[in-house]
């Protein structure tokens, strides 16, 4: 009786759905990205999944605000994902 699907190459569609301890090759789906502040042009760092509302150092715009699960950007700010190991294909500028 041959497996209907390949166990040992799954598709990367099927590995993202996967929780993070279940994936072939176990990594977190969280990550830390660099946030551009829309007013002084100013670059933080934050976490993916952030639980509290984050702030601008320079001018106090707030970049964004935490959800159940990822934190959501607020509008018209630029992000890049922080280049970690698990991470190295996403490190284009997205704007939100």
């Amino acid at each position: 009786m041959p497996l209907a699907k390949d166990l040992l190459n799954p598709s990367p569609e099927e590995e993202r759905r996967k929780c993070k301890l279940k994936r072939l090759v176990q990594h977190p789906k969280s990550f830390f990205m660099d946030v551009k502040c829309p007013g002084c042009y100013k670059i933080t760092t934050v976490f993916s999944h952030a639980q509290t509302v984050v702030l601008c150092v320079g001018c106090s715009t707030v970049l964004c605000q935490p959800t159940g699960g990822r934190a959501r950007l607020t509008e018209a700010v630029e992000r890049e994902i922080v280049q970690e190991p698990w991470h190295v294909h996403c490190s284009t500028i997205y704007m939100v």
